[in-house]
């Protein structure tokens, strides 16, 4: 029996146009000395996230094309939550303390870089927290991506910074 090769087929041109989109999140808790500098006391380390439901539809997909309702990423918000985050949910359990304005930015890389930082000032004893997520307004509106992390305690001595990203 002769084998004969197979030729291969063309891609298509759609296939080879598919963006995926990740999330990261970073975490970290620092205590400020004598003189005012920060000391790092504790690091999640990046951590890949859960990019919602809502996430893909409202921030990205609507976004990119200015659909009428779309959300825009704005604030951070920490929370107890310790069960990984579903691509359903459109919060966090057990949310602490105050969302926190981020600064968003772009990289090089086609990554979108939000930022957010909580100062000791911001958090008046000591609470358990397990997730983070990105969300489009102060007090309302939906989650766009988030994610757990093994929980620790805040201290009203510690200041903390979050680094979010989805990477494309």
């Amino acid at each position: 029996m002769v084998k004969t090769k197979r030729k291969k087929r063309a891609s298509s041109p759609a296939l080879l146009e598919t963006i995926r989109v990740r999330g990261f999140c970073r975490l970290q808790a620092g205590v400020r000395d004598r003189e005012g500098r920060l000391r790092i006391v504790g690091d999640s380390g990046w951590v890949k996230n859960t990019i919602t439901n809502d996430g893909r539809d409202s921030y990205i997909a609507a976004t990119v094309g200015a659909v009428a309702g779309s959300k825009t990423v704005s604030h951070l918000q920490l929370a107890t939550q310790s069960t990984a985050v579903d691509a359903t949910q459109t919060a966090l359990v057990g949310a602490t303390r105050v969302r926190k304005a981020l600064t968003a930015s772009t990289l090089a890389t086609g990554t979108l870089r939000m930022t957010g930082s909580w100062s000791s000032t911001d958090n008046t004893a000591a609470v358990t927290i397990g997730s983070i997520g990105v969300h489009n307004h102060l007090t309302t509106g939906t989650m766009g991506s988030g994610q757990t992390f093994t929980t620790s305690q805040w201290n009203s001595n510690q200041d903390l910074s979050a680094t979010y990203e989805w990477r494309f």
